[in-house]
């Protein structure tokens, strides 16, 4: 009884991946399309679609180094200094990061 519960299961999982996982891949493929589609790019040019995709992800980089960076400047406002060895470390940054919060809640 148990080896027939167990095959039943494995069989439903199976099903149910079978119908999941297509539907996530057409989603993501679908919005590759609607990109390419909003960018003036013809699907069969390989070279074009190569320069997009590099200069998404460059945005991406840029984006997130930014971001980062405005994030460092905030700690360093409060106090928290990232080139010091320093052996109250994670406390420091905890500390600079909740003043970083309350200054940033008291702003808004």
């Amino acid at each position: 009884m148990h080896s027939s519960v167990s095959k039943m299961t494995f069989v439903a999982i199976v099903l149910l991946l079978g119908h999941v996982v297509p539907a996530l891949a057409q989603t993501a493929a679908s919005a590759a399309v609607v990109d390419q589609a909003a960018s003036g790019v013809k699907p069969g040019d390989k070279a074009a679609q190569k320069k997009q995709l590099k200069a998404q992800r460059k945005a991406e980089r840029k984006e997130a180094r930014a971001k980062n960076s405005a994030e460092l400047k905030k700690l360093e406002a409060q106090g928290y200094q990232p080139g010091v060895n320093d052996p109250n470390y994670p406390q420091n940054l905890q500390n600079a990061q909740k003043k970083a919060a309350a200054a940033g809640g008291a702003s808004q």
